[in-house]
């Protein structure tokens, strides 16, 4: 079976591994022309993400290019420490969550991709898409067209495919915060564990790589969309000092190397309609879930739509199968990302409220969230690619 993914992100060369290892024809198709590793801020990837890594063989490839990260700790604007939590695992989990640069993940699943027989091509962005009955033919903005029986949108949460899908999808807009990430240079700080300080104007998230080397990023309120063009070093540099003023924030970011990333947190309405007769959408196309979480999400839904093409008889029924096993997890973690983006809003009567809330639950975390670590991966193989969905 010929499958088209649209996206070479991370969702996109995780749906053409997993679909290879049942046996499709996998094309991906990038809108950009150049690939680069070393780009972006840290982000996490928790066990459940891993384990599904696990299932598509890449698992080692991954840990190799991160850090693990084992606690969790939550403080308030004056550094008193709010609540220490296993980082997205449970307490009794032997396998700890890494964090890495978003390029280096992307960069070993198109490895991974390319070793397992799919192809990858850049620089082609997706304008238009017609289904028939058996095959759907995707349309690209260079003239280039290409049929298959499948089109995964694994593209991102300014998606075209949804739109495809569905006209009146919901889009994307600014979520009122927006965030910078840096590389600081300093002793005293205790690797593998994830800080999260709420402060006056947002919030500040840091973790030490190793003895001497911290990544931070700093999440900041505003209803405004602001305008970051030609925003330099030495002027993001200030605007942090200026807005996080609290001590640890204002240590870390005065020992400072570089700034790697900026950019604004994007916030997209759930979306209803996940898939037509020979589209469907993945990723964060389908569910922009955030709070450390989309990642892993992507993932979890690579193998989960393999397993549902590998049982189905049809693609339409495989892809109505694969709706109605992700969509009561996703809308779950929706109401759980919507009260993570809440707390992080500045305003001192804001802070005072959430450091409250906070000592209420956090006895109560594990008990909360253990549901997206207990998670268990379909096994590929054990499904078999001789009944995918062909018709």
């Amino acid at each position: 079976m010929r499958t088209i993914v649209i996206g070479g992100g991370i969702a996109g060369p995780a749906i053409a591994l997993a679909l290879q290892q049942i046996g499709h024809d996998v094309t991906v198709y990038e809108a950009y022309e150049v690939p680069v590793e070393d780009v972006g801020a840290h982000f996490s990837l928790a066990v459940n993400g891993l384990r599904a890594l696990e299932k598509l063989g890449c698992l080692r490839d991954v840990q190799a290019v991160g850090f693990p990260i084992d606690r969790m700790r939550f403080h308030t604007a004056g550094g008193h420490l709010l609540g220490d939590v296993p980082r997205l695992r449970r307490e009794a989990d032997s396998m700890r969550s890494i964090s890495l640069q978003r390029g280096r993940l992307v960069a070993v699943l198109r490895r991974a991709a390319l070793d397992a027989g799919a192809q990858i091509v850049t620089g082609e962005r997706l304008v238009g898409a017609t289904e028939s009955a058996d095959s759907v033919v995707a349309e690209f903005a260079s003239g280039r067209r290409d049929t298959a029986e499948l089109l995964v949108g694994a593209d991102g949460v300014w998606s075209t495919v949804r739109g495809l899908i569905d006209s009146s999808a919901p889009r994307a807009e600014y979520a009122g915060l927006y965030g910078v990430a840096g590389i600081s240079t300093m002793t005293g700080v205790e690797p593998g564990v994830w800080n999260l300080t709420y402060a006056r104007n947002g919030a500040f998230v840091y973790t030490s790589i190793d003895e001497r080397t911290q990544w931070w990023t700093a999440q900041i309120g505003d209803p405004v969309k602001p305008d970051l063009r030609g925003v330099d070093e030495a002027q993001w540099l200030r605007r942090v000092t200026e807005l996080f003023p609290e001590a640890m924030p204002r240590a870390i970011v005065g020992a400072a190397t570089s700034i790697v990333a900026s950019g604004y947190l994007n916030v997209c309405d759930p979306v209803q309609k996940w898939h037509s007769g020979r589209m469907v959408l993945v990723g964060d196309a389908a569910h922009p879930v955030g709070v450390g979480h989309g990642a892993s999400m992507c993932i979890e839904d690579a193998l989960e739509l393999a397993a549902a093409l590998s049982s189905a008889p049809t693609v339409p029924a495989a892809l109505k199968a694969y709706d109605a096993t992700r969509r009561p997890r996703i809308d779950k973690l929706l109401k759980h990302g919507h009260d993570a983006r809440e707390s992080k809003r500045p305003g001192a009567v804001k802070r005072q409220i959430n450091a409250a809330k906070m000592r209420v639950l956090l006895p109560f975390f594990e008990r909360a969230q253990g549901y997206l670590y207990d998670y268990e991966p379909p096994s590929l193989s054990a499904v078999g690619g001789s009944q995918s969905a062909t018709r």
